[in-house]
């Protein structure tokens, strides 16, 4: 399969996923938080209580300030952030305007139940989208425009902003008060850390740094029974003032009991630190999803390089010298 068509294999999965992101978002938001007049962060809270207050649908509400936010962004931040936001807000708007008439009275639950499943699958769809190159806009867009323009952070811009439109819901949310801003508060703690833990958990890994004098066998255990590449370290032991040898090996966070199994059979007096990694690219772990324009020319440079690199490579199949 040449490089065009796996990159447009890659564009396909990653748009079904992102549909399927934001409907699971729109499904949440619709089903679980609306039909009990909280108000959530991000443009969607915005949204809802410019519903509130003038009885504009919120998917249209939805749409509109995110378009205004990308024409105001546009300068800012570029053609290109831009461009990849749009399918993403365009698809968030059309799915809640398919799912709040259909679901807004779906389920009854109890409104901290119902704003906790809220913010599970709200997080889940936005982390969906993200690990597929996607973005649903909202306080993204505000969040980039402050830092291309200061010094300050994307997560504590978006913060402060989803922190102000939630609290605003005391004054403009039918029945406003403290208890629901608490509530908004819980979809968007819930709503973060979901979407991390969907953007993390395929990528955590584990990083091991293991000292002993029977390294060579350790080395070579790992490589055999584990099927993990290791790199050997030199280094000099301050206190014995004596050159040592120290091994370093990645491997999955499921991989990390069976390494440990492996070290201490070996040498039980071994020393080893353990560190969790996200974001671990190569043969073997994760592959890098960027998508990028790869001209002919680069493309030939590029197989011919890994097939010389195949050819020396004396690590186990699929798995890297680290």
């Amino acid at each position: 399969m040449n490089i065009d068509n796996k990159q447009l294999l890659r564009s396909i999965k990653d748009y079904f996923f992102i549909v399927l992101g934001v409907s699971t978002y729109a499904f949440g938001f619709a089903t679980f938080i609306l039909p009990h007049n909280v108000v959530i962060g991000g443009v969607a809270g915005l949204s809802t209580i410019v519903y509130f207050t003038t009885g504009l649908p919120i998917a249209v509400g939805n749409y509109l300030f995110n378009i205004i936010l990308l024409i105001m962004a546009y300068k800012i931040v570029g053609k290109k952030f831009v461009l990849g936001t749009i399918f993403g807000t365009t698809m968030i708007s059309l799915m809640m305007g398919i799912f709040i008439p259909l679901c807004k009275n779906l389920v009854t639950l109890d409104p901290f139940l119902s704003c906790l499943l809220g913010g599970i699958l709200a997080g889940v769809g936005i982390g969906m989208c993200f690990t597929h190159n996607g973005s649903s806009g909202g306080t993204d867009i505000i969040a980039a425009m402050v830092a291309k323009k200061s010094n300050v952070t994307i997560g504590r811009t978006m913060i402060y902003v989803d922190f102000i439109i939630i609290t605003s819901g005391y004054f403009f949310a039918p029945g406003g008060s403290l208890e629901k801003i608490v509530y908004g508060l819980i979809v968007l703690f819930m709503c973060s850390y979901m979407a991390d833990m969907v953007i993390n958990t395929n990528r955590q890994a584990v990083q091991f740094i293991i000292f002993s004098r029977r390294w060579q066998e350790i080395a070579t255990a790992i490589n055999n029974e584990a099927h993990r590449g290791c790199t050997v370290l030199s280094g000099m032991g301050w206190y014995s003032k004596q050159e040592v040898k120290v091994l370093m090996v990645m491997a999955r966070k499921i991989e990390s009991v069976g390494i440990f199994r492996i070290v201490k059979g070996i040498d039980p007096d071994a020393f080893i630190t353990q560190g969790n990694v996200n974001g671990v690219y190569g043969k073997g772990f994760d592959q890098m999803k960027i998508k990028m324009k790869i001209e002919p020319e680069t493309a030939v440079r590029v197989e011919e390089h890994a097939q010389l690199s195949d050819k020396h490579l004396s690590a186990p199949t699929g798995h890297p010298i680290i």
